[in-house]
């Protein structure tokens, strides 16, 4: 089995504040790895450096085998290395068409867009539905179902997911994690930032704990077992 990521002894933070203590984890070529973790844990600080949005002071993320060390966030991007970062950052004021057409924007995503927008269309067909409506007027549901769309116009061959679920309704979650289980299905390499431990570990392959700034636990998702899992996140001294 391919790697697709491969994170090695990462540090990383803002300034002088370090957030990753040399952080360590790899995400199979077409499978789902999940990290879990409490606030504050460095979930969301690892999808940054991965991207390069923040500076890694130290070791080295590879993406199918090619260093990103150092590589600007629009290389990983035309790389194949997309994010979807939480709390959506849709484009308010464009239309639902508008904002899958910047994800198409990448060099090598416009040949393609014609059938990548169909593609997203036919995974969210209430996108298609407001095609033409502004994106700021959407629901909270609508809105993380086209920043997932905008992603998917960019061809990802490693799509970074940050807490796809928060702040939505039980039934739209349902809904993202039943598109989440289809691109699983079809082969997309997917890590999965996600705080609802019980429905990301039904489509994870691999699970990765946070805590601290570190990882605590690192499993195959079928091995996980939930009571152990939540004892470590809640940092339970009799969880060892």
């Amino acid at each position: 089995m391919t790697t697709a990521l491969d994170v090695q002894s990462l540090r990383a933070g803002y300034g002088a504040i370090n957030v990753l203590w040399d952080v360590s984890l790899t995400a199979p070529t077409g499978k789902t790895t999940v990290i879990v973790g409490p606030n504050g844990a460095g979930k969301t600080t690892l999808l940054r450096a991965i991207m390069g949005l923040i500076p890694i002071t130290g070791g080295d993320v590879r993406v199918n085998g090619r260093s990103l060390t150092g590589a600007r966030t629009w290389d990983s991007v035309a790389d194949g290395l997309v994010m979807i970062p939480e709390g959506r950052m849709i484009f308010p004021d464009m239309s639902v068409d508008d904002n899958l057409m910047m994800g198409a924007f990448p060099r090598a995503c416009r040949a393609g867009w014609k059938r990548n927008k169909a593609m997203v269309f036919d995974l969210f067909p209430r996108l298609a539905e407001r095609r033409d409506q502004i994106a700021g007027t959407l629901s909270g549901g609508e809105a993380q179902m086209l920043a997932i769309g905008r992603g998917l116009m960019e061809q990802p061959r490693v799509c970074l997911i940050d807490e796809p679920s928060l702040g939505l309704a039980p039934v739209v979650v349902d809904e993202i994690f039943r598109i989440l289980a289809k691109l699983r299905a079809e082969g997309l390499t997917i890590v999965l930032v996600e705080q609802n431990t019980s429905r990301a570990l039904k489509i994870a392959d691999h699970v990765h704990l946070m805590r601290s700034g570190r990882v605590v636990l690192s499993e195959p998702g079928e091995a996980v077992d939930l009571e152990r899992l939540h004892a470590l996140y809640f940092a339970h001294d009799d969880a060892a």
